[in-house]
């Protein structure tokens, strides 16, 4: 497979990030767009020199055509996705896989059946920081894993849920702040920490007028021992950088936004440190992507695997790790709600 004909499904705003990432790898072009807003999608294709469709199907049947990345509202990935791969085409999905597990497992059921590939974009994985992080733990620069303190102070507007008919709606969100911009710091805590065991946790709407959380706070117990606390809200004005604190036997790391902010290790590290601090990321502000990079290599990563029959760095399975722990801390949250109500 020489070049990577690409189908978009979605017509919005993450979906311009992918074309922009397509547009960014060699052998690889956007082909065709799907979306239900004409408008939108019609001004996308144009962009790239693509196909614009209304009909799902009538996309998924444009030929040539190899893969296609899912940026449609959250709960119709697995839907789409199952029929992507009913007509053989590899499919990428945006992050989370699904908002229920149940529909993860359909989805790479029917990938497996068919013999074609799933992966989700966690473009975070794959940022030199995040990646130098993840070798560290691994190599046993931290020691023993004691603590995992995650801190998302990130602010959405109000038209950001009012304005959208899904953001913040359970039938097609999932959830709010923890589902969808929380899922990445959720991600990261199983890629670095591994598994978690047991959940205590607490939602609240606290500032947005919407169905669901725009607060989540959780302490977790991991399988090795470890703890963490994590706490996601888009209610924290102006919108401030995430923050990373892992603490091990022989040392402290920390993260802020997507540079190492202080590593603090009984072995020293050459190098680790960024010499700048930097100002709050457009994302803890807003929804959109200027700097397509990581969504690059994630697609890029899908590529590779799709050509030479590789692992993935983030395949349907691995994804379904996050949204599985996603539904521990709602059910954790409303079982507290629920005890407060009936005592």
């Amino acid at each position: 497979m020489t070049s990577m004909h690409v189908g978009l499904i979605g017509g919005g705003n993450i979906s311009n990030t992918h074309a922009r990432a397509v547009d960014a790898i060699d052998g690889a072009e956007v082909v065709a767009v799907y979306g239900p807003n004409r408008e939108k999608t019609g001004k996308l294709a144009d962009a790239h020199k693509a196909i614009a469709y209304s009909d799902l199907e009538a996309l998924l049947a444009h030929r040539p055509m190899d893969m296609v990345i899912i940026g449609s509202p959250s709960g119709l990935h697995s839907d789409q996705g199952i029929a992507a791969a009913r007509h053989g085409l590899h499919v990428l999905v945006e992050k989370p896989i699904d908002i229920r597990t149940e529909r993860a497992d359909a989805l790479i059921e029917a990938c497996d059946r068919v013999g074609v590939r799933c992966g989700v974009i966690f473009q975070e994985r794959f940022h030199p920081n995040s990646l130098r992080v993840k070798q560290l733990i691994t190599d046993r620069a931290l020691g023993r894993l004691l603590l995992a303190n995650a801190h998302v102070p990130w602010y959405r507007p109000e038209g950001y849920y009012t304005k959208s008919r899904w953001h913040g709606v359970r039938a097609i969100d999932g959830g709010g702040a923890l589902i969808n911009q929380g899922v990445h710091t959720v991600d990261f805590l199983l890629w670095t920490m591994g598994d978690v065991v047991r959940v205590q946790a607490r939602t609240a709407t606290v500032l947005h007028k919407m169905e669901c959380e725009d607060t989540a706070l959780a302490i977790l117990e991991f399988a090795n021992g470890a703890f963490g606390t994590l706490q996601i809200t888009t209610a924290e004005y102006p919108g401030y950088e995430r923050r990373i604190e892992i603490t091990g036997t022989e040392g402290t790391i920390i993260l802020e936004g997507d540079r190492i902010a202080s590593a603090d290790l009984r072995t020293k590290q050459e190098g680790l440190v960024s010499e700048k601090p930097v100002p709050a990321g457009e994302r803890a502000s807003s929804a959109v992507v200027s700097d397509v990079s990581g969504h690059r290599a994630a697609i890029e990563d899908f590529m590779r695997a799709v050509r030479d029959g590789g692992k993935l760095n983030c395949d349907g399975r691995e994804a379904r790790r996050s949204l599985a722990l996603v539904e521990r801390i709602y059910e954790a949250a409303e079982a507290v709600q629920a005890s407060r109500v009936s005592a």
